[in-house]
């Protein structure tokens, strides 16, 4: 057995190595997100992703998963049943709300911009054990078409937004936005702080031929050796790093002058290493973990800004769909009317009451009319097929491809709801500086910065490491009795490692390691880089609430004039319809001819479909300016949580502001009979 002085030891040994992985949780446990908001006073239920893709990497109590691969299930690719629901008679009829709502179970950018949280999680995880942060992307991901450009004024591409990796379109990475972004987490290397243990065994077998006898006493000299190690390794997050190693082995040979055959050896070591100035302390150690949280709140802001560029690239693509199928209304209702014209003149005829010249004026027209329909129709399904996409995760079945899309909020503008809509420019500015994400973004990636830059700082300083080790010696071993010795020396394994530890044999160490690089210019460069670089980024900061300010003031001049244009275009309609009646009168007294008529009866389809064009500009600029000012998710109704996970809650459709159910054909001004 282990002697008292032996039990010390090995209790000393138990004291760092036995808490090291619940030193490290605590100091990690205390560090928190420099973005100067308070942590939740709970942890907040996650939500399940509709793809199952976890949250976090599972925890598992068998220690043994640690080595084995997490698997992530395969994408869900199939639409939502909600699609279903809402087919009626083969035709898919949907509300702006219903759009919305499937475009948040079923649009392909936000189930790609889903996975970006996992993957913040996962560098979190990875930061925790010390390891380099490998950044996110948290662009936009704008590949739904149809929709427009987000922020028609002054925006970003596709991919545009801070926080992405260094390679990520877009984003804080290298280049990206006019920055640079190199020395983000440059500083003094981090250890792991996952404790690592090592182990080693091994057999050696060695022959030797002799050239005399003197030295073994034999012509051709064997041995065997057995040796094992053992090691234990772990790193704090002050920058300490604490090392244990054993090692043992046990030599046999055929040497008659060897005075222990076998021959048993046993060796510990314990070393302490602590920075005292570059890499010394929290700061520059645990950058990458908060780097890594304040990422993963910039993951959480981008994916706030997807579901709001979703949303309002789904309402464009809603109100592009509803200005072709009143426009084909449009279109339809005029060829009706020149085909009656036409039949009407066709009699007429036959009775010799007109000229054949006017027939054929009237076909002429008819054809015309048939053309426009025809390229109304192809519009109507190109915007049936871009909404469909829009609002399913597949097209495969080439029934619901092929089936018709029909909205059920027709756009009905009035001029006495402009102006609730336009505030105060100065109260939108101010609600659109605290709203927009793009400032939460670039503010967090500023804290970033700021942490990477302290860190930078620290490892200008020379590297000054405090070295100490303490460790001891054991020997055993069997007397050899062919070299007429006796040793004094224990026998036993147990007796080799005892003296191992009992202090018997002791070795230590104290001192100072002392590096000082001469010049410094890479660290120095790195400094002023990192200093430049935080400046650029306060700059596009104040860039950004700049632009915010234009696009507000510009959101709201863009309503003000489609509210003019709808104005304008309803009293050109009017005054087309009253123009129609009266020729439409005056054609049944005698008094005018078929063919004015039909003229103005084009020019009310003209009016019409012009009307529908400005009311469309209209329900846009509403959209464009609710997603400048910062109120598109409240103004739709839609939250951000049930967005994440990808599955809305049933609810009553509700009916857009300014707009009117269908209830079949539009009402179209009384059409005389020819």
């Amino acid at each position: 057995m282990i002697g008292t002085t032996s039990q010390r030891l090995m209790s000393l040994l138990a004291l760092f190595v036995l808490p090291l992985p619940a030193g490290v949780a605590a100091a990690q446990a205390a560090v928190q997100p420099q973005t100067g908001q308070q942590p939740p006073a709970a942890p907040q239920p996650r939500l399940a992703l509709p793809t199952s893709v976890p949250l976090t990497i599972p925890h598992e109590r068998n220690p043994f998963r640690a080595y084995l691969p997490t698997a992530v299930p395969p994408a869900n690719l199939a639409n939502s049943p909600r699609l279903d629901a809402l087919v009626h008679n083969g035709v898919l009829e949907i509300s702006l709300s219903d759009a919305i709502v499937l475009a948040l179970e079923n649009n392909l950018d936000l189930a790609i911009a889903r996975y970006n949280i996992p993957i913040a999680e996962a560098d979190i995880q990875r930061t925790k054990a010390g390891g380099i942060t490998r950044g996110v992307n948290t662009g936009v991901v704008q590949n739904t078409p149809g929709g427009g450009g987000v922020g028609a004024f002054g925006s970003a591409g596709a991919g545009a937004g801070a926080g992405g990796t260094s390679g990520g379109a877009g984003g804080a990475g290298t280049g990206a936005s006019g920055l640079v972004q190199s020395t983000l987490g440059t500083g003094t290397a981090v250890n792991s702080y996952d404790p690592i243990i090592t182990g080693q065994i091994g057999l050696q077998h060695s022959t030797e031929p002799l050239s005399n006898l003197a030295v073994n006493g034999v012509p051709t000299l064997r041995s065997n050796a057995w040796a094992g190690s053992f090691g234990y390794n772990q790193a704090f997050a002050t920058g300490t790093s604490v090392q244990f190693s054993f090692n043992a082995n046990r030599q046999t040979t055929n040497s008659i002058y060897t005075f222990l055959n076998p021959q048993l050896n046993s060796q510990y070591q314990v070393q302490i290493q602590q920075p005292l100035l570059a890499g010394s302390g929290l700061g520059p150690n645990l950058r990458y973990l908060r780097i890594a949280r304040n990422n993963k709140l910039i993951s959480d802001e981008a994916f706030e800004l997807q579901v709001i560029s979703t949303v309002t690239q789904t309402a464009n693509l809603y109100w592009d769909l509803v200005a072709a199928y009143e426009d084909e209304q449009v279109k339809e209702r005029s060829l009706d009317f020149a085909n009656s014209t036409l039949t009407s003149a066709r009699q007429q005829l036959q009775l010799q009451a007109i000229p054949g010249l006017d027939v054929t004026k009237d076909e002429g027209e008819v054809a015309r009319a048939e053309g426009d329909l025809t390229i109304a129709k192809s519009t109507l399904q190109f915007q049936e097929l871009l909404m469909k996409n829009a609002l399913t995760k597949n097209l495969d079945d080439p029934i619901l491809e092929s089936m018709p899309v029909r909205p059920t909020d027709l756009s009905s503008v009035s001029s006495a709801s402009v102006p609730e809509m336009a505030e105060p420019t100065q109260e939108a500015i101010n609600s659109a500086l605290e709203r927009r994400i793009e400032l939460r973004i670039s503010s967090t990636n500023l804290h970033n910065r700021d942490i990477s830059r302290k860190a930078v700082n620290n490892n200008l300083l020379p590297s000054l490491n405090l070295v100490a080790n303490y460790g001891g010696l054991g020997l055993a071993g069997v007397s050899n009795p062919a070299a007429g010795i006796t040793s004094t020396s224990p026998v036993g394994f147990g007796s080799s490692v005892e003296n191992a530890f009992n202090n018997s044999a002791p070795n230590y160490f104290v001192g100072l390691n002392l590096d000082i690089p001469i010049r410094n210019r890479q660290a120095k460069s790195d400094q002023y880089r990192s200093e430049l670089e935080t400046r650029q980024a306060e700059i596009l900061l104040q860039q950004q609430r700049k632009q915010i300010r234009i696009e507000v003031r510009n959101a709201q001049y863009a309503l003000a004039q489609a509210a003019a244009r709808v104005t304008a275009a309803a009293k050109a309609r009017d005054i087309a319809a009253q123009t129609f009646d009266i020729m439409g009168k005056e054609q049944q007294l005698g008094a005018g001819s078929a063919l004015d008529t039909l003229q103005s009866r084009q020019a009310l389809a003209t009016a019409e479909s012009l009307l529908v064009a400005a009311r469309t500009a209209y329900q846009k600029a509403r959209v464009e300016l609710q997603r400048a000012i910062g109120t598109t998710l409240a103004e739709n109704h839609v939250s951000v949580e049930s967005a994440r996970s990808g599955v809305q809650p049933a609810s009553v459709s509700q009916r857009a502001p300014d707009a009117s159910p269908r209830t079949g054909a539009q009402a179209s001004p009384a059409q005389p009979q020819p």
